[in-house]
């Protein structure tokens, strides 16, 4: 997402960059980059405009003239608007005691409603917390049905230990959904049914129509005021751009709604809807959509989103997925493994698996600053790890323990188990085995055993079988100078 807007606000920084000291002028000359940027990534005119004016003054207030390091300033600049822009940290969920707090989606239909109740049922689980949710879209055919098998793969989500219940009522009458105030009633009981069972939150699942009418905004009233939600959340899709905004401001101006959550954001490569919705409706966005599986839904940030824009990386990001997929435990076996230098197959596919459990490749790679830019039209091949994977289950307990055992004969075997060629099981060991040395040397401590490890990545070392020479640093500028300088370190 926010692709162009990125390479664009990274050209006007560059190029500031290499004024040395820069004027008024040169300030707003760089901003015609930027707002062009933003009317590209459906950012309403005016907005944009507001936006510019404002990283203008501030520029200026920086003392951004004088600088000597004025691209940076102008970046910083543009930080703080960009975070100002889109809302402070401080409008998260929030949750009520004694429960169930209560919360209720809304939007048009198509925008992700029922999927976004999944994961939003999967967030709440996952910090432990008990969630009830009701299908109250009586008008959408097999709505209810949805919902339910929403629930059903949430609940048996082996991530979390709290329960996730489902309320629905539709079987009882087949012109059920025709009924006037049969969605209020379903809402009511829902509720009624969550304190009963002492559930800690419940979410309602409402109607949506393809567009904004007073049907249904007469329908959502009405749940409001018969259950009176903690909290009413809107759902929009992103990828309807300034559309998008429009509805949300016209849901607010009905339903006061208390936040934004933004559906499909990682299909989005202009990013409008997510930079405007929180100044032309009032309400901030409280969570984000980044993928199709129920986990792919986080806690909005507005300096996270900032960082991103920017080409900046979101390393809490990376490490809250990390956190997700590798236990205490297992990080601490790990770490032991490579302190003594003994890492095995087993160990490297286990490490593996849980990288492929936090996404693509590219998205992951993409929460590294400054490497999002540079992985935007590098095409990575997912389908390369599935052959890695297939190669390392292909060998015996024995081979991925030591692959040193690995004769011709073996790697045959193993290039035939796994549809691959010998060369590539060849390569495999043998960038397997390089970063075994890396390891046992950078556990060896000290300057020299780094080093030593730095010196093997510089000679083709990385990834065991990502291709070529892996991630490696081939290619690197150290001068002379830096290696008679390494040299001599090394020695003392």
């Amino acid at each position: 997402m926010f692709e162009s807007l990125t390479e664009r606000i990274s050209t006007a920084a560059r190029n500031l960059a290499g004024r040395g000291t820069i004027s008024e002028s040169n300030v707003k000359e760089a901003l015609e980059e930027v707002r062009t940027a933003l009317l590209e990534a459906d950012v309403e005119y005016g907005i944009a405009n507001d936006f510019c004016a404002t990283v203008l003054k501030d520029s200026i207030g920086r003392g951004v003239t004088k600088s000597l390091r004025p691209g940076e300033e102008f970046i910083g600049a543009i930080h703080d608007s960009l975070v100002d822009l889109m809302g402070s940290e401080d409008e998260k969920a929030f949750y009520v005691d004694p429960g169930p707090t209560v919360f209720m989606l809304c939007g048009l239909q198509g925008s992700g409603k029922t999927t976004t109740c999944g994961k939003l049922a999967a967030f709440f689980k996952k910090s432990g917390r008990s969630v009830l949710v009701a299908a109250a879209d009586l008008q959408r055919p097999a709505a209810v049905e949805q919902l339910r098998i929403v629930a059903e793969t949430v609940a048996n989500d082996a991530k979390g230990g709290t329960r996730v219940g489902f309320h629905g009522e539709i079987e009882q009458c087949a012109e059920y959904g025709k009924a006037v105030g049969a969605a209020v009633g379903v809402c009511r009981r829902a509720v009624q049914r969550a304190k009963a069972e002492k559930y800690d939150i419940v979410i309602l699942d409402t109607a949506g129509r393809l567009h904004v009418n007073d049907d249904l905004m007469k329908e959502l009233e009405g749940v409001r005021s018969a259950v009176q939600p903690h909290q009413i959340l809107l759902v929009v899709d992103a990828m309807t751009g300034q559309d998008a905004v429009h509805s949300a401001k016209a849901f607010h101006d009905r339903l006061n709604i208390d936040g934004v959550i933004l559906t499909k954001l990682d299909s989005d490569t202009r990013g409008g809807a997510a930079l405007t919705v929180r100044r032309v409706t009032g309400a901030p966005i409280k969570f984000v959509g980044t993928g199709e599986k129920f986990d792919a839904l986080d806690e909005f940030s507005p300096k996270r989103m900032a960082g991103r824009i920017l080409g900046m990386g979101d390393m809490i990001a990376l490490v809250e997925k990390a956190r997700e997929e590798v236990s205490e435990a297992d990080a601490e076996e790990m770490a032991a493994k490579l302190s003594k230098g003994k890492l095995t197959m087993d160990d490297f596919l286990k490490q593996m698996q849980s990288f492929r459990r936090m996404g693509s490749m590219k998205s992951v790679l993409g929460l590294l600053p400054g490497v999002g830019a540079a992985l935007k039209n590098v095409n990575i091949d997912e389908k390369q790890l599935d052959r890695l994977q297939g190669m390392v289950h292909s060998m015996t307990p024995a081979e991925r323990a030591n692959v040193k055992m690995l004769s011709k004969s073996r790697i045959k075997r193993i290039a035939n188990g796994s549809g691959t060629t010998t060369n590539e099981v060849s390569r495999l060991t043998t960038q397997f085995e390089q970063m075994q040395k890396m390891t046992a040397a950078m556990a060896s401590g000290g300057f020299a055993g780094k080093l030593q490890a730095a010196q093997q990545m510089s000679q083709g070392g990385g990834m065991p079988g990502a291709g070529g020479g892996g991630f490696s640093l081939k290619g690197s500028t150290a001068t002379p100078s830096m290696k008679s300088k390494f040299k001599e370190r090394k020695k003392r």
